[in-house]
């Protein structure tokens, strides 16, 4: 990995529609990977529809990879079983905090790019980077791969500020 050039933070907002693993319901939580870096949030019990709210950050640094996140259930006496996974390219926000930093000219609330659902991604929705209190900030919808139903709500911030990482964790899994 090359040198830090910024952090990203990441906010695990909530997460919609996920799919039933045990009887009736499910325990989810979420796996964040940027390159070897890994966080997770805490388990929330019985629930589709869970809120997180819990904020990763991550040091980023070239070459600038995906962000991929990955949801299980929470079982107690066999291994967690798989909800579905998700990635983001992080190019388009990081192409914007450059081009926000070279042009210097955006005012609060300023809308940097535009991103659309594509093979380079799982938005469920169009998304916008915007420049908001001195951030460069993108609030995605992601659709989870490989099962039934299920999105999550991230809200990503690009700050130029490296700094230690704080709540990465490495987790097996």
């Amino acid at each position: 990995m090359g040198e830090p050039f910024g952090m990203l933070k990441v906010i695990v907002v909530q997460g919609k529609r996920l799919v039933v693993r045990d009887f009736k319901t499910s325990d989810p939580y979420v796996i964040v990977k940027l390159g070897d870096q890994r966080a997770k949030t805490k388990v929330i019990n019985s629930c589709l529809n869970p809120v997180w709210n819990e904020e990763m950050t991550f040091p980023l640094s070239e070459p600038v990879g995906n962000l991929k996140l990955e949801v299980f259930d929470k079982d107690r006496f066999k291994a967690d079983d798989k909800m579905g996974h998700a990635q983001l390219s992080l190019q388009p926000l990081v192409t914007a905090g450059r081009l926000r930093q070279i042009i210097g000219v955006a005012t609060d609330g300023s809308t940097l790019r535009k991103v659309t659902p594509n093979s380079d991604n799982c938005l469920a929705v169009e998304s916008s980077i915007d420049w908001v209190n001195g951030e460069v900030v993108q609030d995605v919808w992601l659709r989870l791969c490989e099962v039934e139903s299920g999105d999550i709500e991230l809200k990503l911030i690009l700050t130029n500020n490296p700094v230690a990482p704080s709540r990465s964790q490495n987790v097996q899994k």
